[in-house]
């Protein structure tokens, strides 16, 4: 199990690229109402992870189970802006300006 950090728009804190083995997911914030902007099987993990607001770009390989692992990599190795920093010894206002 893996768990997302998540802003206030159901998005998540940051963009991101995932990578497993040839295959590569790039997921990129989106505001409030956007949706979920992605090709099948990276579609299917955001939904399952309640991302309700995010665009992704798959690249490189199109074998659906790398584009999924790539998708979860992506997903494990987001922060939070609290745990940014906490890593950092600022104040999340920092961080965020």
């Amino acid at each position: 199990m893996v768990s997302v950090a998540l802003d206030e728009n159901h998005s998540i804190s940051h963009d991101i690229l995932g990578k497993h083995t040839g295959a590569s997911v790039l997921l990129k914030k989106a505001p409030e109402g956007t949706g979920i902007i992605a090709g099948g099987p990276a579609r299917s993990v955001c939904e399952l992870a309640g991302i309700q607001n995010i665009r992704t770009k798959s690249l490189g390989s199109s074998n659906k189970q790398n584009v999924v692992l790539a998708t979860i990599d992506a997903l494990s190795r987001l922060k939070s802006p609290e745990e940014v920093a906490k890593l950092r010894g600022k104040s999340v206002e920092e961080v965020l300006a």
